[in-house]
């Protein structure tokens, strides 16, 4: 019986230092699990047990370090719960920790034993090989140009038509029936006088005797003759033929500057910015701001749009108003189509745009803008990097970026039951039950750490203690053996 107890304890001390080996070889190992033995004692029909057998070798399924790579497909689980789905090329369905990937000829993302990793696509729950995307990324035409602007309360008006200089104003109020109004005039260099409306629209006084008045109180002594409308206008004070001033207000000349691309001062403020058409030829889209005098109460302000020099909506600017608090009252979209904006050489479909200024104010301080623009030029792919949740996310040298799909990770109620496959991967067995598969970061999975890998599990500081104990364990059972030898010895000297 001694024998065979101690021959037992021999090979279960044997077999926990091939465990204790495969941990301390697999140190450096990405994605490691280690493992260790569990040992049960063997009885039969006797008081005296039988020896010792090994129960099982389990692997713990602990996380290991993450450390960074740089490299962009090399993906850790950071979590328990979590293993990597790979297909090899005979449609065998393998489980892995090790995320060490790249991109092979066929543009699949695979291991270093090609096996192909999978995940989802963006529509629908079905597994597929995930591949690295080849081709150039189709441009998008702008549509869509959001402004948010600050226009200036205090620039100076831009009038579109001009007006001389005007050397005073008076309420009159006609003989005859008619109620109170005021106007302005303007004395011309041969003495002509040129009567306008306080908004500098030239009006047609008839002929007659008007009387001035102030705020709409006549005032007898100012009364105004007007011979014609187009005459010397005596301005008597008293006695007739004495002459007095009517009005002593003085508005200098208006200079009128309609808008022009080569004239700076017809507009107030400019806004460049770069728009796409349908195959993805860029073009400078300028926003011209013009303030207009302002009328009951509301500031008006004329928009010009110039696409590459060429103005596209002159004769109707498209026309916004802020209210006496500077807060956006009218005009906040504005739509233009603008025909093949690539011209003969580079025909593309019509510009299809809308300017959106919600938001946009009007305060006194300088002009100033935030804009954003939805359109971009073709891309060529750049690179790939896989963000915490799976998403496989390529980048492309147009500064775009596309989500292609998602790394699926499985989980299994019972991982030691997984069978080891080799190459550091393993197999569904009946006693793992299936796979619990999703995306990272749901349904309790672990999330993925991307240009990072998972290092050994292995605490090699535990193995060596571990090997020094099934060293005495096996030096133990032989000396048990030992010791029997030597009793078996002294029965058979007796005889």
């Amino acid at each position: 019986m001694g024998f065979g107890q101690g021959l037992s304890g021999l090979n279960a001390a044997a077999q926990e230092l091939d465990v204790i080996g495969n941990n301390i070889a697999n140190a450096g190992t990405v994605g490691f699990k280690s493992s260790s033995v569990t040992f049960s004692d063997v009885f039969a029909n006797s008081q005296v047990g039988l020896g010792v057998k090994v129960a099982s070798v389990n692997q713990r399924f602990t996380v290991g370090s993450i450390s960074n790579t740089g490299n962009s497909l090399d993906l850790a689980i950071d979590g328990t719960k979590g293993l990597f789905r790979t297909e090899d090329t005979n449609g065998n369905v393998l489980y892995t920790r090790n995320g060490q990937f790249f991109a092979d000829k066929d543009n699949f993302i695979v291991n270093a034993q090609g096996q192909r990793l999978t995940g989802f696509g963006l529509i629908g729950d079905d597994l597929q090989a995930l591949t690295v995307p080849v081709g150039n990324l189709a441009p998008r035409a702008s549509a869509d140009v959001t402004t948010r602007a600050n226009m200036d309360a205090n620039a100076n008006p831009v009038y579109e038509t001009g007006v001389t200089e005007v050397l005073g104003s008076v309420w009159m109020d006609d003989a005859g029936p008619g109620a109170s109004a005021q106007y302005q005039y303007r004395i011309g260099s041969t003495g002509q006088i040129s009567w306008f409306d306080m908004t500098n629209n030239p009006v047609s006084l008839p002929d007659g005797t008007y009387t001035a008045t102030t705020d709409g109180v006549t005032q007898d002594s100012t009364t105004i003759t007007l011979a014609t409308t187009t005459g010397q206008a005596a301005s008597p004070a008293g006695a007739l033929g004495e002459s007095a001033t009517v009005g002593t207000a003085y508005t200098a000349p208006i200079i009128a500057h309609p808008f022009s691309l080569t004239d700076p001062e017809s507009y107030t403020h400019t806004l460049p910015l770069t728009v796409y058409d349908s195959v993805g030829n860029s073009h400078q889209m300028i926003q011209y701001f013009v303030k207009r005098p302002g009328g009951g109460g509301d500031s008006q302000w004329d928009v010009y749009y110039a696409l590459d020099g060429n103005v596209v909506n002159a004769a109707t600017p498209h026309e916004i108003t802020y209210d006496t608090a500077g807060r956006l009252k009218t005009g906040t979209n504005a739509n233009l189509v603008i025909p093949n904006p690539g011209g003969a050489d580079a025909p593309a479909d019509a510009l299809e745009l809308t300017f959106d200024y919600t938001g946009s104010t009007q305060f006194s301080g300088d002009f100033s803008y935030n804009f954003t623009q939805d359109g971009f030029p073709t891309g060529e792919y750049a690179g790939l990097s896989v963000d915490t949740d799976g998403s496989v996310i390529a980048s492309y040298t147009n500064g775009e970026l596309r989500t292609i799909g998602y790394v699926a990770l499985a989980n299994f109620n019972n991982l030691n039951g997984l069978k080891a496959f080799g190459d550091n991967s393993w197999i569904e067995t009946g006693a793992s039950g299936q796979p619990i598969v999703g995306r990272p970061g749901t349904n309790g999975l672990a999330t993925i750490k991307g240009q990072a890998l998972e290092e050994s599990n292995v605490d090699m500081s535990q193995e060596l203690v571990n090997m020094i104990i099934a060293q005495r364990f096996y030096q133990a059972n032989a000396q048990t053996i030992k010791t029997q030898d030597q009793i078996v010895q002294n029965l058979i000297s007796m005889r």
